[in-house]
């Protein structure tokens, strides 16, 4: 090939390259400008919060102690037949007398500190980490108010379990924690020591997900628990620098999850069949879109990733877009719980966006619901601040 060939394809090369990089400055541009009011509206909030971690309040039920924490299987009832006896299952039905004090906090913590790095990279006034740092020492350091490094007690059952690896799925919650303390470590509060510390906590806590018969119950899980299982072993390994459980992830992402959750056609066929069909596909879609934000890289790029037969991300995320658009349009019965609280500004579709530079998606995802107040809205959103989820 002639050297005027050669320079020509390298500069087509650069160009290509300059203005993809274009595009993805103006995509973060866009979702700076959507939720900067958003943003500093609750960092103002955080602010002004003082720390509540799992020493606050206990459960007389539990069978954990101060540090631990607990919560109870959602659609667990009295059994009406035999009031004094073990509780029995209601699916899709919350029991409102459950205890949700500590899920409640964790989410409490995963919204202040999430908050506070996002004002933190919208505007980089140290302030919002100072009081972040306080929050964080006070959950994952201080001795008297940590919260102990495993969930043994999470989503008991009265009369039936002490605890289950199903509740390890109250912890999607820290996620945030763990993307906000990274967004804001070029700040400089954030000391060696502190970071050593909260790290520690994670990579035991990772360490209790990746050993414990509890974790490796909800990883072997095929509905959306075994989505969050990877999700959240993801992120920590990520933080803590474990590649191998990173790598371990990647892996099980391509080779279980796709595989044996999705259908051809970019479904849940898991998810459908529950008494909550669209919430959880919408969840589902979420966890798998999070982990692909998380786990891709250059040489394994799981946005382009499709298995032989052409299941894909890709293809999830295009079979749920239209009932996220309309949901007058959704082909099955409506959710038996908090069918009108859905959707929201659901992650799926601006990480969707962002990797596959589609203005359709961004644009749906600008005009939906960036401050839910519905508690199971909430709960289930566990990525709230995408801003600090997209590489600077």
């Amino acid at each position: 090939m002639k050297r005027t060939g050669i320079l020509g394809l390298l500069l087509v090369g650069c160009l290509a390259l300059s203005l993809r990089s274009l595009g993805n400055n103006d995509f973060k541009q866009q979702v700076a400008a959507t939720l900067r009011q958003s943003i500093l509206k609750e960092a103002a909030w955080a602010l002004k919060q003082k720390p509540i971690t799992v020493t606050a309040e206990r459960c007389p039920r539990s069978a954990g102690g101060k540090h631990d924490f607990y919560s109870e299987g959602d659609y667990w009832w009295p059994d009406e037949k035999n009031l004094a006896g073990p509780y029995i299952q209601k699916d899709g039905l919350t029991n409102p007398q459950n205890f949700t004090a500590h899920r409640l906090a964790m989410i409490r913590l995963s919204r202040i500190v999430g908050a506070l790095a996002s004002a933190y990279r919208l505007t980089h006034e140290k302030r919002y980490v100072r009081q972040a740092l306080i929050h964080l020492k006070t959950w994952f350091v201080n001795p008297e108010t940590l919260i102990n490094p495993n969930l043994q007690y999470a989503q008991a059952i009265k009369g039936v379990a002490t605890g289950r690896g199903i509740g390890i799925i109250d912890t999607i919650q820290l996620m945030e924690v763990v993307k906000g303390v990274e967004a804001m470590q070029a700040s400089g509060v954030i000391g060696d020591a502190d970071l050593m510390d909260i790290k520690n906590w994670f990579n035991q806590y990772l360490g209790w997900l990746t050993t414990h018969q509890y974790g490796k119950d909800e990883m072997n899980a095929k509905n959306n628990h075994g989505t969050c299982w990877v999700m959240q072993a993801a992120c920590f390994a990520l933080f803590t620098g474990n590649n191998e459980v990173a790598n371990f992830c990647r892996n099980r992402y391509k080779e279980v999850l796709l595989r044996t959750q999705m259908a051809a056609d970019g479904s849940f066929p898991l998810e459908l069949k529950r008494t909550k069909p669209y919430g959880y596909s919408i969840f589902n879609l979420d966890a798998m879109a999070t982990i692909c934000q998380l786990l891709s890289t250059k040489n394994d790029n799981l946005w382009i990733y499709e298995t032989p037969d052409g299941r894909s991300i890709k293809k999830g995320i295009a079979y749920l877009y239209p009932y996220l658009k309309d949901k007058n349009k959704w082909p099955l019965q409506p959710d038996v719980m908090h069918w009108d609280s859905w959707p929201v500004a659901q992650p799926a579709l601006v990480f969707g966006a962002a990797a596959y530079q589609n203005s359709e998606w961004l644009n749906t995802w600008k005009a939906m619901e960036h401050e839910p107040t519905n508690e199971e809205i909430i709960r289930n959103l566990p990525v709230r601040h995408p801003l600090i989820w997209l590489n600077n």
